[in-house]
């Protein structure tokens, strides 16, 4: 089956919710960029949030217009949604796996509901803090110490995991349009910050700006 014909279902929430009162799904955007921040997307529902939004679906499947056109809808459809972003000087610090869990748990303390289990795009939980040892500094923000559960392409099969995602890119890719006036030049407005040919020739001409990720040495790639 095509990726695109693949709509998002509650399955996988349902069985949850015979455990759990809220379910959030949880995604990220920006990852893989050369600029701007990484932002994590939230989205609680409970099982009274059944009639999912039409034509939802894992936001990279969607087009600009699209997506915007589904905010308001995700916002009637769930309890709550936010999003969490880590800046590029603190990716240089702290590295990827310790910012996608700061922006998460910044969306997540953002919230008045307190839910206990979450669900994570993928193979891996980014979100669970590590162990803390003698020599660890304390954490910039309250940690979650819910339940994860991992799924891979959870974006696409889990309809709380997709609204968190077009959720999360509808936010970042406003932050980006908005650096287009900032930074003139980047072409920040279309490629949002990711390694196009443009974006590299832009660095190569022009140098990085304060929203480039200095520790990725991305002026040599």
């Amino acid at each position: 089956m095509a990726r695109s014909s693949v709509s998002p279902d509650l399955v996988l929430e349902r069985e949850l919710f015979t455990q759990h009162k809220l379910v959030v799904g949880i995604d990220e955007v920006g990852r893989g960029a050369y600029a701007g921040p990484v932002s994590v997307g939230v989205c609680v529902i409970d099982n009274s949030c059944v009639a999912i939004p039409n034509g939802l679906k894992d936001s990279k499947l969607l087009s600009l217009i699209s997506r915007e056109k589904l905010i308001p809808n995700i916002a009637s459809w769930a309890l709550a949604t936010a999003v969490g972003d880590c800046e590029p000087n603190e990716i240089d610090e702290i590295g990827m796996t310790a910012a996608l869990r700061l922006a998460a748990n910044r969306a997540l303390n953002s919230l008045d509901l307190k839910p206990d289990i979450v669900i994570l795009d993928g193979s891996h939980n980014w979100l669970t803090p590590p162990t803390n040892d003698l020599f660890s500094e304390p954490p910039a923000e309250p940690q979650f110490t819910g339940l994860v559960v991992t799924k891979v392409k959870a974006d696409l099969s889990c309809a709380s995991v997709a609204a968190a995602s077009v959720v999360a890119k509808v936010h970042r890719d406003s932050l980006m349009r908005h650096y287009e006036a900032q930074f003139p030049g980047y072409g920040f407005a279309d490629h949002v910050g990711y390694g196009t040919s443009a974006h590299r020739d832009a660095i190569a001409q022009k140098g990085l700006t304060s929203i480039h990720r200095k520790s990725w040495n991305i002026s040599s790639t």
